[in-house]
Order: structure tokens, then C-alpha cells, then sequence
């Protein structure tokens, strides 16, 4: 049986295939330090587990649910974006929950774009974006970011493309892999772009509240919600990864198409998670004040892992990764794979997220402290 053509557009997700690796040989008694996914190994609030215990005797629980979520989890994105981001979203009509905010860039994507499309991608950025807008037979075009902008779009050298079929922008901000922090002023600047051209622009925001003192959102810029949609996550935030909670903000027009994609490809979020989600957003500052003095520490100790590596990296960066440039001539993949044989440490080679990503690495923060004293011993 031949497979559909928009499969040979795109290969395996890395992490699907490079952890086949890695495991192997931890199997064959390696000691590997995964350092190369962000994977919170820390523990949810405990009122969060125990909401989703709690719910799990309720009558309702284990029926199908509503597909835009319970009214109770809607109104807690609302109040969260309110109180963190000072941000007015209506609960009723401008949240749509999802599992998981990864298959909101597939719903995002078969709501607005039909084959030959273009779509704008960050080079460097989440390899998704491009995948899933293969997999729309849409056409990627990639806008290059480097560090001497500290990786941000150069509008002016984007406008010099050819924008005549684009529909889709997508950002990342903070961003992903970098760390990278947009200023109000730049995410004024991306609306007034995508109201120029004619573009919906979808900022992914699932790292605000990772080692960054200042959460923006996008759709708290003038006139952003016209444009604009914004993706964020509970994965990062409350160490719920697992848990595949997620969400997608912005006008009520923008949300209905996307619920129509959404509703014909899922039965609505398990009650129980719907529950602990509640609790997650209704935490208080503390929570995120000892969640990131943890990665604080662990930060350090990349920091240190990086120089013994001699590499190179800016220490003005939010989320859970360090990005780190390599010494001159060395190849991403090839000094991974090195290290990895070598040193049994994996990290992951700039080269997954774009062509301007060879020549870096990217350290995870999802690592004990005790994990990073022996990674660096090991240098």
C-alpha cells in the first residue's frame, strides 16, 4: 500500500528517532546524562495531583467532554492571562483548551491554509512548524534570525520576499531553542507587520515563565487580537508535560475556525486533567519563584558544562535550555555525536531547528543537579 505524497515531504520528528539511539545503548548499560530534551523532571504542584485524584469519583468524570472544555478551565486561562499578563481574554468565546498545545499547530494550520500557500518559519525554530505545514501541502519559507539581532525577525529583509501567498507567520517568543526575550516594542512591531500584509500571525508561548522576571503576551499589544493568536502550554510552567494540556487564544472568529478542525478530530479533554489544569493556573507567585530558583541552579552548572566544552553563549536568556555557539569549525552534529560516544552526555545539535542553527548546541535544564556535577566532571 503506497503512503500519501505529503508523508515524503517530511521525515521522523528527531527526538523520535535520535532517543531510539540514546536508549539503546543506556540498555546496553551506558551511563547516559540526557541533556537534550526539555522534559521537566521536577513534580506538578501538589494541589494539582490532587484535583485530578479527587475528580476522579465525580460522575462525570469519565464521559466524553465538552469540546472547548469545562467553563471552570476557561475562566482559569482568562483570570491567569489577567493576572500574569494584564491581558483581557473573554472565556467564553476567545479560549479554546487543547491537548497539548504541539496538535494546536496542526489544527492552526488545516483551518487556514489550503495547498500552495506559504508560510513564514523562524530558521532557527520548533521543527513542527515547518513539518505540519508540509503535511498542510503548504509552502514553508524561512526567515533567517542570528544573533547579532539577538534573534529576532528582520522585518525589512522579510518584506523583501515574496509575502503575495503568504497567510501564516509563525514566532516563538521567548525563543525556542535560543532563549531569546522579545521586548513589547518588537511584539508591536510583528503586529503591525501581519496587519500590513495581510497575515495571521500565531506566537508560541509556552517558555514566559521559565527564568524570566517579565511575561509578555502578544495579545496584550494594541489591535494584536485583529492579527493575532497566541499558543501557550501547561508542559514548561507546572512540569505537566505529560499531562498534554494546552491552549489557543484570540478572536472569536480565529478560535470557531480552529474548534471546527479540532471538534472533528478529538472528543474533548479528560475530565480529570481539565481539573488539575484548573488548580495549576490558579497557583500562587511562589510557585514560580521555587520552580525557577531550581533552574537557576541547574543553569549555573550548564553554564560551567558549556565553558569546559568551549563554547560560548549569552547569559540574557529565558526557558529551559541553554544555547550555546561551538568553537569555530566544528560541526553541530558531528560534536554530539562525539560527545555522546565519548562522554556518554547528549545534547542536541542546533542543526534540528534550521540551517542557522549549525555551528550551536543546546543544553536542556531538565537535569538534577547531581546529573550536571557528573556531566561536567566528565569534561
Amino acid at each position: 500500500m503506497e503512503v500519501a505524497n505529503r508523508l515524503h515531504s517530511v521525515e521522523e520528528y528527531y527526538f523520535s528517532k535520535k532517543l531510539k539511539e540514546v536508549n539503546a545503548l543506556k540498555a546496553a548499560g551506558k551511563p547516559i546524562i540526557n541533556l537534550g530534551i526539555g522534559s521537566p523532571d521536577l513534580q506538578p504542584p501538589s494541589q494539582v495531583v490532587k484535583a485530578l485524584t479527587e475528580s476522579l469519583l465525580s460522575p462525570v468524570a469519565h464521559k466524553y467532554q465538552n469540546y472547548q472544555g469545562l467553563p471552570e478551565l476557561r475562566d482559569a486561562i482568562s483570570e491567569f492571562y489577567k493576572v500574569h499578563y494584564y491581558t483581557h481574554i473573554n472565556p467564553d468565546s476567545e479560549v479554546l483548551p487543547l491537548m497539548g498545545s504541539k496538535e494546536g499547530i496542526m489544527h492552526i494550520s488545516l483551518a487556514f491554509l489550503n495547498p500552495g500557500d506559504a508560510v513564514l518559519i523562524p530558521n532557527p525554530g520548533y521543527p513542527t512548524y515547518a513539518a505540519v505545514t508540509k503535511l498542510a501541502e503548504a509552502k514553508p519559507i524561512a526567515y533567517n534570525l542570528d544573533q547579532s539581532n539577538n534573534w529576532l525577525p528582520d522585518l525589512k529583509q522579510i518584506e523583501k520576499l515574496d509575502l503575495s501567498k503568504v497567510k501564516l507567520m509563525w514566532t516563538s517568543y521567548p525563543h525556542m531553542p535560543t532563549g531569546a526575550k522579545a521586548t513589547r516594542a518588537d511584539l508591536e512591531q510583528l503586529v503591525q507587520f501581519a496587519k500590513k500584509h495581510d497575515i495571521l500571525l500565531v506566537n508560541d508561548n509556552p517558555y514566559s515563565f521559565i527564568l524570566n522576571e517579565d511575561p509578555l503576551s502578544i495579545l496584550s499589544v494594541k489591535d494584536a487580537k485583529e492579527v493575532c493568536l497566541e499558543l501557550n502550554s501547561l508542559s514548561k510552567t507546572f512540569n505537566m508535560a505529560g499531562w498534554r494540556v494546552g491552549m489557543l487564544l484570540g478572536n472569536s472568529a480565529l478560535i470557531q475556525a480552529v474548534l471546527k478542525v479540532k471538534s472533528n478530530m478529538d472528543s474533548g479533554m479528560f475530565y480529570g486533567i481539565q481539573k488539575g489544569a484548573i488548580a495549576a493556573l490558579k497557583c500562587s507567585k511562589m510557585w514560580y519563584s521555587s520552580l525557577n530558583s531550581i533552574y537557576e541552579k541547574r543553569r549555573h552548572l550548564v553554564w560551567q558544562l558549556a565553558k569546559k566544552l568551549d563554547c560560548t553563549f549569552d547569559k540574557n536568556t529565558s526557558g529551559l535550555f541553554v544555547w550555546a555557539k561551538l568553537p569555530e569549525s566544528l560541526k553541530s552534529e558531528d560534536f554530539i555525536d562525539n560527545l555522546l560516544y565519548q562522554k556518554n552526555i547528549f545534547i542536541t545539535p542546533g542543526t534540528i531547528f534550521g540551517t542557522q542553527g549549525e555551528g550551536y548546541v543546546r543544553f536542556s535544564l531538565c537535569a538534577t543537579v547531581e546529573d550536571l556535577e557528573e556531566a561536567i566532571n566528565r569534561i
